[in-house]
């Protein structure tokens, strides 16, 4: 039987932190608590269920979590505080990180702050101890969520911030970011989401903003794909301005502090309790006493007027000053690399209005926030959607509404730049339309830039130049009927009539290319070859289905498929280019958040492919062969980056005019019988290049 102490020394911590438990006591008189309440924190241990304790603790959390869910506050904190009996009993200091955090989401639901932060704090200290980056920033989202339900947005931002810069040190290592136990007031992309949101509104700092939205890309990528490694870009977090920097020195200096009495307190605490001298049980309760003083001195500096003069001066020069962070000057040296003057759109889907930040290569990046709801923004895209899978429909009074939201507000901004690129990072639904082909009143966006789709600045290389000599496989499902299970639902694909016609087409324009046809299209005979060529062409069905990686497909020519996950196990590091010219998005009709289009995009990228060319809905396969020969004739003859040479095989089709001059053989590469009525923007606009659009 352990002796009284060890529950006196639990109960100091548990008071110190739970003041719910008891009654208000000082440090100093919790030391001549007497032995009945001592007894009581005993009978509260020994009731305790005596199996595996990290099982059991996991079970008490998850059980008040349901509890909190329905608004039984009370019994969540009571069952709470069990599981951070045994944690403590037991060691287990990962999950009492994880139980503070739940406690905290507690008091912050019942409105007590103060006690909400303190456990949020205690955790924090726990999660620094064991270098845990990845709880160490959700414990901080936590921190920083219950500043933005004070209407604290300044303390905000800098634990959000915080949360950021720790998920992406610990991106280097993405198998950690798996460990996800539910003891956190926001998801992690939602905290990415709010962070550009306050920059932008609050505080003004656009380029802090570009990067937390760049960022927020690659965290959808981990919560749809899981294990997105980090790079040296994505490590770099965000940037601390200056005005953040006395408070940021005062909380590294609280929580080292912390850290050492914690790693003290952690020794201490491995001695057994009968074996402990005087001197040792009076220095735990001491250390839990300097704990507790440190925070309050934390908390009574970040409610001091020196940080809220600081706050102020942030708000105040924020708006006139731009922060030149590292990243962003990598972003402007790459643009400014490209042949063509080229600028970077960045949406961001809020819940009341769409933010625009612009990223130009000669100027600071250019916010415009457009008042308009994503309800409505969402209803826009699917009726331009429906609009334009329907050749008999006119897309062009929802493209024109779409156009004054996501272009004209930046309309001078792109004309001052001489823009002639638009490298696009669209966000949630937006995802799921082309922006080649909103309407300005008098021509589609296509006849005035050429446009190059992305998953995120961070992830992407903009100006690898490609190899001059085009080698091409094209491979094609021509005849035959296969039906393909996506979840409970089973669809049927047809071979596709034309393909064998767009696969020869491209052999004609480009000799030597490889030609593979149904049964020879296979998975086990075509992914082998795939890197001895430049361009990969695959003219058969792909969809993309929201949902799991798991339910989006190639289909080959003999019914083999690969499911999206799989693709990334490909081997492309000498393809340019990866061609799927019969997709379809949305299979069934619905649309998510645009995560598979997302997903895609970088499980391409991953394979070592610089680009890739997909279609957002299943087009007409005899527009399809005419676009396609019009693009390869364009990229072999006219030497014409990947991006270009689609718009002008985009514009081909608009206009029923060969983009370029006559070839030898005479012939304009768009067919007479067909050369006219392929207008519609259902027969050129599902195109879109993702990655590397030189």
């Amino acid at each position: 039987m352990r002796p009284h102490f060890y529950y006196l020394s639990f109960a100091i911590a548990s008071l110190l932190l739970f003041p719910g438990l008891g009654t208000a006591f000082s440090a100093n008189k919790l030391v001549n608590l007497n032995a009945n309440t001592e007894y009581n924190y005993r009978e509260i241990a020994q009731a305790l269920p005596q199996k595996n304790s990290q099982s059991e603790v996991k079970r008490l959390n998850a059980e008040a979590i349901k509890l909190l869910s329905a608004n039984r506050s009370e019994q969540a904190l009571q069952t709470l505080q069990k599981a951070l009996l045994l944690t403590t009993d037991s060691g287990g200091r990962w999950w009492e990180a994880v139980t503070l955090n739940n406690i905290g989401r507690v008091y912050q639901k019942q409105g007590q702050y103060s006690q909400a932060l303190k456990s949020y704090q205690q955790a924090l200290f726990i999660n620094r101890e064991l270098d845990d980056r990845v709880q160490l920033g959700k414990t901080y989202s936590n921190i920083g969520y219950l500043f933005d339900v004070q209407n604290r947005p300044d303390l905000a931002v800098f634990f959000y911030k915080h949360c950021l810069i720790n998920r992406e040190i610990a991106r280097l290592v993405p198998v950690a970011l798996g460990v996800d136990p539910d003891a956190y007031s926001i998801t992690v992309a939602q905290t990415y989401r709010t962070l550009a949101e306050r920059l932008l509104r609050v505080q003004g700092h656009i380029s802090q903003a570009q990067r937390t939205m760049d960022l927020l890309k690659v965290e959808e990528l981990q919560q749809y794909l899981r294990n997105v490694p980090g790079n040296r870009r994505t490590a770099k977090g965000i940037e601390i301005s200056p005005e953040e920097q006395p408070t940021k020195q005062k909380l590294d200096q609280t929580l080292d502090n912390a850290v050492v009495l914690g790693k003290e307190l952690t020794k201490l605490r491995q001695i057994s309790p009968e074996r402990r001298s005087a001197q040792q049980k009076q220095r735990i309760a001491q250390l839990v006493t300097n704990q507790q003083q440190l925070l309050d001195r934390f908390n009574n500096f970040i409610n001091s007027p020196q940080v809220r003069s600081q706050v102020e001066h942030i708000n105040r020069t924020s708006r006139r000053q731009n922060l030149d962070l590292e990243s962003l000057n990598e972003i402007r040296d790459n643009l400014a690399r490209l042949p063509k003057k080229a600028v970077l759109i960045y949406p961001l889907v809020l819940q009341d209005s769409l933010e625009l930040i612009l990223v130009t290569a000669d100027s600071p990046p250019i916010h415009r926030s457009v008042p308009v709801k994503r309800k409505k923004l969402n209803e826009t895209i699917l009726a331009f959607r429906q609009a334009l899978q329907s050749p008999s429909q006119n897309p062009k009074k929802p493209g024109s509404q779409l156009y004054d939201w996501v272009i004209k507000p930046i309309e001078n901004d792109l004309k001052q730049a001489g823009t002639q690129t638009i490298i696009y990072a669209p966000d949630e639904q937006l995802r799921y339309i082309p922006l080649a082909a909103l309407y300005d009143g008098t021509q589609w966006l296509v006849q005035r830039y050429a446009i190059n789709h992305i998953t995120a600045a961070s992830l992407t290389n903009f100006n690898t130049q490609p190899e001059s000599k085009l080698r091409i496989l094209a491979a094609a499902f021509t005849k035959g009927d296969y039906e393909v299970t996506v979840g409970n639902r089973k669809f049927a694909f047809s071979g596709l009539p034309f393909a064998a016609q767009e696969v020869q087409s491209l052999a004609n324009i480009v000799p030597g290319t490889k030609k593979i046809l149904d049964d020879a299209f296979s998975l086990a005979a075509t992914v082998p070859q795939l890197d001895d060529y430049t361009v990969v062409h695959f003219a058969t069905h792909a969809a993309f289905v929201t949902g799991r990686p798991e339910n989006s497909f190639i289909l080959f020519g003999n019914g083999d498929r690969i499911n999206l996950r799989d693709v990334a196990t490909w081997s492309l590091p000498r393809v340019e280019l990866v061609v799927l010219s019969a997709c379809e998005t949305g299979l069934g009709g619905k649309l998510g958040n645009g995560e598979e289009i997302l997903g895609f995009g970088y499980q391409m990228q991953k394979t070592g492919a610089r680009a890739a060319i997909a279609s957002l809905w299943a087009v007409d396969d005899g527009g399809t062969e005419t676009l396609m020969s019009a693009f390869y004739t364009l990229l072999t003859s006219s030497k014409l980056p990947k991006s270009e040479a689609l718009r002008q095989a985009q514009i081909a089709l608009i206009t029923g005019k060969s983009p370029i001059s006559k070839q030898e053989n005479g012939s304009n590469n768009i067919p007479a019988l067909v050369g006219g009525s392929l207008n519609h923007p259902y027969y050129w606009a599902p195109f879109i290049l993702i990655g590397n659009g030189l």
